[in-house]
């Protein structure tokens, strides 16, 4: 059995969790954050200007399909707005995929700034390492003390 099925109730309300951080700390008229959860869950920083970007169910199957075949980080562009998607795990848990929008990117701009981009990645993946590890820390605390 996965260990992200086991969890998944955890799973989802870390993601949720996270999710709720990162958006917080994003500029405005900066990228468009989106997790979606191994479950097909998803949180977005911003609705209304992803709704511009039009992106169907199949573009979003297709993208985790290819992260999922080893394919990363994915690049593709959708109207105006280059788009870079990868896995979002740790060692303990998958916890799905998370893609970044860019306003006004082509695929070539995202592959010029790409260190930036793979920066901002790298940095919510260390969130979810850090909330989890928290997480995992309070839980075995919680045990320590029902067995006191």
């Amino acid at each position: 059995m996965d260990i992200c099925q086991s969890q998944f109730p955890q799973v989802s309300a870390l993601n949720e969790h996270v999710a709720g951080e990162i958006f917080d700390i994003l500029p405005e008229d900066g990228p468009i954050v989106m997790i979606i959860g191994r479950d097909g869950s998803r949180w977005l920083s911003n609705s209304e200007k992803l709704s511009e970007l039009d992106i169907s169910e199949s573009f979003l199957k297709g993208v985790c399909a290819k992260i999922d075949d080893g394919a990363e980080p994915v690049i593709a562009r959708i109207n105006d707005f280059g788009v870079v998607a990868v896995q979002l795990a740790t060692e303990q848990i998958n916890y799905g995929y998370v893609i970044v929008a860019l306003p006004q990117y082509s695929p070539e701009s995202v592959l010029i700034n790409i260190g930036l981009i793979e920066m901002l990645l790298n940095q919510i993946g260390l969130i979810f390492r850090l909330v989890e590890q928290n997480d995992i820390a309070l839980s075995a605390s919680d045990k320590t003390a029902q067995l006191v």
